[in-house]
């Protein structure tokens, strides 16, 4: 690959985690306008208004929307007429090296070796840029001339409340969907950084669930929901929870579910994340 490919690569990959990292979708601020103007709770009201002031701020200046700036989760989309090499492997992890350099983010890789990393005994980098993204997520699009990156900032709060387990169906849909509800119950109270996001993943396995959890975060808008997405959301937001937990009736701006195939089964496994009130935070790029 030229140095000036790779080069224009890397800076679309690094500018792409930036605004990730910086800027709410506009359909988000759609779904607080609408959260903010339901709202009975007067401090719970304030709390919205002031979080949607946060990410004005923070598109102006470039800069995190939170303190806790995400681990980089990478989705690659590839169409049928279009190739992938290790080279642009490298320009993409070069990107994201700068981008968490630029935005910058939190420094969080755990130093040493693999029984030094889980004790987290000898410290952490210093570094923005050395906190390595996970495995990027590779999927096929019926798109032909197709090359597109989504970056996920995954802060840590949601993952601490987050849930991959199976579930009896029984044969029906309502029994997978009240199972969902049940866990967002137990959940959405504990996250403090409310409302959030509901991301479902059902699959075949623990690693498909939470793949497609990661796909419902990428293509989800809350300008269009399902009936069982707006199920799940009308429930949990009768718990009372409300903006960081200050009660009020909106805990849940919107859920987003994506449904991989299944197996002759009796279960499904199913991936729920509870995205904080900054989350998802997201930008896509095009090559």
């Amino acid at each position: 690959m030229e140095e000036k490919v790779f080069e224009e690569i890397a800076e679309k990959v690094s500018q792409t985690l930036v605004k990730a990292g910086s800027v709410f979708p506009e359909d988000r601020y759609g779904a607080y306008e609408r959260g903010i103007a339901g709202e009975t709770e007067e401090l719970s009201c304030w709390a919205m208004k002031e979080i949607v002031r946060n990410a004005e701020s923070a598109a102006r200046k470039h800069s995190p929307l939170c303190d806790d700036t995400g681990i980089p989760h990478l989705i690659l989309e590839v169409g049928r007429k279009r190739t992938v090499d290790g080279d642009f492997l490298e320009a993409v992890h070069e990107g994201v090296r700068r981008g968490l350099k630029t935005l910058p983010g939190r420094p969080m890789a755990v130093l040493g070796d693999d029984k030094e990393r889980i004790e987290q005994s000898i410290g952490l980098d210093e570094r923005s840029e050395a906190l390595c993204p996970p495995p990027i997520q590779l999927k096929y699009s019926e798109d032909e001339d197709r090359l597109r990156l989504t970056v996920l900032m995954q802060g840590g709060g949601p993952e601490i409340r987050a849930k991959t387990y199976r579930v009896f169906h029984k044969h029906s849909m309502d029994t997978v969907v009240d199972e969902i509800i049940s866990w967002g119950k137990e959940v959405i109270g504990q996250l403090g950084c409310t409302p959030c996001t509901m991301a479902v993943g059902i699959g075949r396995s623990h690693y498909e669930a939470s793949s497609l959890m990661l796909q419902a975060m990428a293509e989800g808008t809350y300008d269009r929901q399902s009936l069982y997405e707006k199920r799940i959301t009308e429930e949990l937001n009768k718990c009372n929870v409300g903006a960081i937990g200050l009660g009020g009736n909106c805990s849940v701006l919107g859920t987003f579910m994506k449904i991989g195939s299944q197996r002759a089964s009796g279960v499904r496994i199913v991936c729920l994340r509870p995205c904080c009130c900054f989350e998802p935070r997201k930008a896509t790029v095009e090559f």
